[in-house]
């Protein structure tokens, strides 16, 4: 009887501990899966371009929005045509047309998910922090290729066009006091 007065509170504790650590690791975790599958929509980062050039064309679309920001944020191309494999630059122009200097940081999904794992950014400027002074505009450029795996996956070789939507949030937390 003894024992199990000593072993509950044990086990509880052990479970409390594993709880938490699993709490701690679980952003991460979910961070790694998204990056691997795709889930949601989320891309790729490469290093290295395909080796391959496919005649298959994709349409990429590129959607801007801004939150709480005094930016005006727009592609230059609001839709290029892209040969799947084929290394493709966009460039973004940002404006801050407000009378302090702002923070903002872009977050990114791509339309439809599943198209997500296919698609490689080789350069981009999202989830790092970007500052303009007001008035001040900027371009910001993304490099990227559509996978040629695309074209064995059922759920996405017959796409023919797909949307890239990017967000600027603001910031405070860069602010300086």
């Amino acid at each position: 009887m003894i024992k199990n007065k000593t072993l509950t509170p044990i086990l509880l504790a052990g479970i409390f501990i594993l709880m938490l650590g699993l709490s701690f690791a679980a952003v991460p975790l979910y961070d790694m899966f998204c990056r691997i599958t795709g889930f949601g929509g989320t891309t790729q980062v490469s290093k290295e371009v395909p080796k391959v050039v496919l005649e298959k064309v994709v349409s990429v679309r590129f959607d801007t929005n801004v939150n709480n920001l005094t930016w005006d944020f727009k592609a230059k191309s609001n839709v290029i045509n892209v040969k799947v494999g084929q290394v493709n630059k966009i460039e973004f122009e940002v404006e801050n047309y407000g009378d302090e200097t702002t923070y903002g940081v872009a977050s990114f999904n791509v339309s439809p998910s599943s198209f997500g794992k296919y698609y490689s950014k080789l350069a981009c400027f999202c989830f790092e922090k970007q500052e303009l002074k007001a008035g001040e505009k900027a371009t910001f450029v993304m490099s990227f290729y559509l996978d040629p795996e695309l074209v064995n996956d059922p759920t996405t070789k017959n796409l023919e066009d797909v949307t890239m939507s990017y967000t600027f949030f603001s910031t405070d937390f860069y602010k300086q006091s």
